[in-house]
This record gives structure tokens, sequence and C-alpha cells, in this order.
């Protein structure tokens, strides 16, 4: 078991969560699809549903719900960053050219918050932890094992994200060829430009989870009523992922866990 018992650095993605319009329709497929076990939360948190695998914290569902004259957002999942501070890392997201979306915010005991676009028009998420630290499994099936921006403009991106969140952007030792996002040197997350995206799809940060089967994945995730953007592959150094969107609408990818290190 990857059993995160550490506090994460800040900087380091430490929480994922998804937003779609049916709560429990998404809490059965993700109970299916990756043995998460998760209900409805209290009403004084709107709702939300922290999933747990092996009875460890993994990811967090909730409701769409509109803000005002606005519609509520469309389905996704947002990459949170640990930070030691919510307040001094929205004013640095602010005055690097980012755009606060819900300012920050206390969520009980558990931290603080914020979700943020950076200039390029990706959505993120701020957690400054007090009892709730994040994910308490990664790196294992059925948990969180790679955040990956895709932005337009990767330079302007990785001077960004330095600014607001502490990020160093560059190559990955390991690979080279790859832009990678290190905390203290410890590779954290990936980035990668548009030019090879579908038109129409927009700056975002995916999620990819860590399975034992991409294809059988896959297959279980048709079956429930998703499908398919990129199709099971190989890549290289990588391992076998694929990425798909599930019955709402929301995107995210597979990784096989036997890819080398």
């Amino acid at each position: 078991m990857s059993e995160v018992t550490a506090p994460y650095e800040p900087g380091t993605p430490c929480w994922i969560d998804l937003m779609v319009p049916d709560q429990q329709a998404a809490l059965d497929f993700y109970r299916d699809l990756f043995g998460w076990q998760g209900e409805v939360g209290a009403e004084e948190f709107g709702g939300y549903s922290i999933c747990t695998l092996k009875g460890k914290p993994v990811a967090g569902i909730m409701k769409a719900m509109s803000m005002g004259d606005e519609p509520a957002p469309p389905p996704n999942w947002t990459s949170y960053f640990s930070t030691a501070d919510a307040d001094a890392t929205q004013a640095a997201i602010s005055a690097n050219g980012g755009t606060v979306m819900a300012p920050a915010m206390d969520v009980g005991d558990t931290g603080r918050m914020l979700v943020a676009v950076d200039p390029q028009g990706a959505v993120f998420g701020v957690w400054q932890p007090k009892e709730f630290p994040g994910a308490q499994i990664v790196n294992e099936p059925g948990a969180l094992v790679w955040n990956q921006l895709a932005t337009p403009d990767p330079k302007a991106a990785g001077t960004f994200y330095e600014a607001a969140l502490g990020l160093e952007a560059g190559p990955m030792p390991d690979m080279p060829e790859f832009t990678g996002f290190q905390v203290n040197g410890r590779t954290i997350g990936g980035m990668q430009g548009m030019e090879n995206m579908p038109e129409g799809v927009p700056p975002h940060w995916l999620v990819n989870f860590a399975v034992d089967d991409v294809d059988s994945t896959v297959d279980a995730l048709i079956r429930a009523g998703g499908s398919v953007m990129a199709p099971p592959f190989d890549m290289d150094k990588v391992g076998r992922m694929a990425v798909v969107v599930d019955p709402q609408g929301a995107a995210f990818a597979v990784v096989s866990t036997d890819a080398p290190a």
C-alpha cells in the first residue's frame, strides 16, 4: 500500500475532487471502476463526499451547483496543490496573472482552500491543511498517480507556477524529453503543449489514476456508459495508458502500474 503518512510539501498535488450533476451516480460509477467507498456527505459541507480506498481517503466527489447568476460548471476533475498559507498563495496567483474563482475559505477544521485559473486557462485548487492533509493513498491501483498540465504556452505556464506555487519547470531527470514540475528536486507532475490535442479542448490539469490493466479498465468504463478520448496505447518509458471520459463528461487518464519506474 502506498500510504501517505508525512505532510505534503508545499507545491505538491495533495488532493483531487470531482464536480458532477449527479453525485450519487458518480459515487456508484467510481466504486465499480476503482473500488472506492463513499456516500453523500453532511449538508453543512454541501454533501461533499470523501471517497476511500482500503479505508483511506483518495478523492472527493461533489454535486455541481450554480453560483449566483453563473450556471453550474461542467463535469470536471480538479487537482489541488498543498500550501502552507492559502492567503499568501492567493495573493501570488493574482499578482502573476492568475484569476481566483473561489477565494480562500475555511472548510470547517479540515483546512483552507481556494480555486483559481492560471493565465492560460487551466483550473486548479490550493489546499492549506489543518486536520486533513489530503489523499492518504497514492501511486497504486485505484488511486492518483500523476497530474499533467496541458497548456498552450508551457514556458509562460512554468513561469506562473514557479511564482504562484513554488514549482520548478524543466526536463524530467529520468526522461529529459518531457517537461516536469519539481518540488525540491522531486518531480511531482508534468506539462505538455496542446498542439496535438483535438480542437476545442481547453487548457487543463489531467488527473491520472493507476490501474492494474488499462485495457480491461477501459472496457469496464465503456460498459458503464463512459467513453474514450485516447484508446489504450503504450508510451515509451511510461507504460500503457488511455484518456477516458466518465458517463457525466469528466475526463481523466488511467495508467498501468507495471510501467518502469
